[in-house]
């Protein structure tokens, strides 16, 4: 997972949080947290990127739409993650959160 970048992070966090999303699904999801326009030449190299890491599965729903799944591996290298951000931020969370 450290040589991903954010963006590809991200990508993973969204199709983790979706039920098998296709590719504008994907998009929406990234465009509302980002708040600006995701372009196809960006979204869709990277999730090629995942596909070819082994952190995601790519399948096809029909023949002009394709949908996406974590792999085992995608699940465990995000696992890690959290794992991992927790050790810097859990106490600043539980702070933040009303008792």
């Amino acid at each position: 997972m450290h040589d991903l970048t954010g963006f590809q992070r991200d990508l993973l966090y969204v199709i983790a949080g979706l039920d098998e999303p296709h590719g504008l699904a994907i998009k929406e999801e990234l465009e509302h947290y980002y708040e600006s326009e995701i372009h196809h030449g960006r979204l869709y190299p990277n999730l090629d990127t995942l596909v070819e890491k082994g952190l995601i599965d790519k399948g096809q729903r029909d023949r002009r739409t394709n949908y996406y799944t974590l792999t085992r591996r995608g699940r465990r290298e995000l696992e890690a993650r959290r794992e991992w951000e927790n050790q810097y931020v859990a106490d600043l969370i539980e702070e933040a959160t009303p008792a």
